[in-house]
């Protein structure tokens, strides 16, 4: 089982260093039941929800779209944004765009909709 708290400071540059792959979150840290996950967006991800949670997006790096049913949100580098627990939601970053996720754990990426993209719990 990995160490649940770093002894050290967390680098997010470092981190995002580690890896290439896009729409595959990565778990740089844990607080209480919360996962910090970073990721690397390009392209489109799939609608879809999560019933049971909020989703927070923090772009650290780059811009990105989530389009919602009844509006589309534009976030840049230094932007967080809410999307609440039930509501569909699909990403798209047209460049590589860097978040950081904030989320129960255990949270799928892919939500209720499942598909190739949904990623396995990856810890870095």
């Amino acid at each position: 089982m990995p160490e649940r708290y770093s002894p050290d400071p967390i680098n997010f540059r470092d981190k995002l260093a580690l890896f290439s792959d896009h729409w595959s979150p990565k778990t740089v840290a844990l607080m209480n039941d919360y996962e910090f996950k970073l990721v690397k967006l390009q392209g489109d991800f799939p609608w879809h929800d999560h019933p049971d949670t909020d989703e927070v997006f923090l772009v650290l790096e780059g811009q990105m779209t989530i389009e919602m049913r009844n509006r589309t949100v534009t976030l840049g580098a230094g932007e967080l944004f809410v999307v609440p627990r039930g509501v569909g939601h699909c990403p798209h970053a047209s460049e590589e765009c860097q978040v950081l996720l904030i989320e129960p754990a255990g949270v799928v990426n892919t939500g209720s909709a499942g598909g190739g993209l949904t990623a396995a719990p990856d810890r870095i």
